[in-house]
């Protein structure tokens, strides 16, 4: 039987997310570290964008993403995802242009309509309602992909506008396009228009077929191809030798709707398998041995390969 095909990106942490231990004086270090080893490995690096959830250490995501791209010359970059609410559209343009061009065209921008209303709070945004976020969030895509394109650009919205707006050099080739969010009136609605690349969490494989069939019905009323839209999904993964160890670590993630995948290398296989029969063919991985790398270097020699 053929290899399933995924790709695969490494998405490090950028401070403490609760299911790994991260040291703040020992952070950039341990990054270091963690890069070292994936960047000879993944062919994409992912960075997330929160501020807080509460007090917990934790890097500003463009920052970090700046730092990954000067050191780390070879990966693409990616953002998992952006949220648009924190960066006004047109600023965001120019920073992705920016880095798409020091970078050598190694962009993904991930983007989104944001969730975490306490978050918002906190850094004195304001928390629209969900309707209104993803309005929101359409727009801020179209004036983003106006500046990368027209000189000048020019969008009138009911949230954003532009007018006679620069944004040189401009991005060439732009950067790939991956909205995350899986809203099936709204969210749906706007990847199947707007987006290159799709990113969902982990779910059960019933209901990402689900997605897709949302997805796809998007496509067809808005005149777009679904295969030119590229799967993906954000997987957090325990992998130990021992599978019951494995299910330890992970304890009460492998349930509900938004699963972890976790297992001895055979059942990680097994179910990222799964993912690709139904159309994913790129998954980005977190792990939480942080520190000691040796889950990610199992997944390296004994999954990986598999997909390739």
């Amino acid at each position: 039987m053929p290899n399933a095909k995924m790709e695969f990106g490494y998405h490090p942490p950028s401070g403490d997310r609760g299911f790994e231990e991260i040291r703040p004086r020992e952070f950039l270090s341990d990054l270091h570290n963690a890069l070292d080893v994936a960047s000879q490995h993944f062919p994409s690096l992912w960075i997330s964008d929160h501020f807080s959830y509460e007090d917990e250490f934790r890097m500003e995501c463009w920052t970090h993403l700046t730092w990954v791209a000067a050191r780390y010359p070879g990966p693409k970059l990616g953002t998992i995802v952006m949220c648009n609410s924190f960066r006004q559209p047109s600023l965001m343009a120019k920073m992705a242009a920016s880095l798409q061009w020091m970078s050598s065209g190694r962009l993904i921008l991930g983007y989104g309509a944001g969730w975490f209303e306490p978050e918002y709070r906190r850094y004195g945004f304001d928390y629209p309602s969900p309707g209104a976020r993803v309005e929101m969030l359409e727009e801020g895509v179209q004036i983003m992909k106006a500046m990368w394109q027209d000189a000048p650009a020019n969008f009138r919205g009911k949230h954003y506008r532009i007018e006679d707006a620069y944004c040189e050099p401009r991005p060439n080739p732009p950067p790939v396009l991956m909205i995350g969010g899986a809203g099936e009136r709204r969210t749906l609605r706007v990847v199947a228009r707007h987006a290159d690349w799709w990113n969902d969490l982990v779910r059960p494989p019933d209901q990402l077929q689900h997605k897709l069939n949302v997805l796809q019905q998007h496509c067809e009323r808005e005149g777009r191809d679904f295969s030119d839209i590229r799967k993906t999904l954000s997987v957090r993964l325990f992998i130990d030798k021992s599978h019951r160890k494995a299910l330890e670590m992970a304890g009460d993630r492998i349930h509900g709707d938004q699963p972890a995948v976790a297992g001895d290398p055979s059942a990680v296989r097994e179910q990222l398998t799964q993912f690709t029969e139904l159309g994913f063919d790129f998954s980005i991985l977190t792990f939480p041995r942080f520190q000691d790398l040796e889950d990610m270097k199992l997944f390296v020699d004994e999954v990986m390969p598999h997909f390739s």
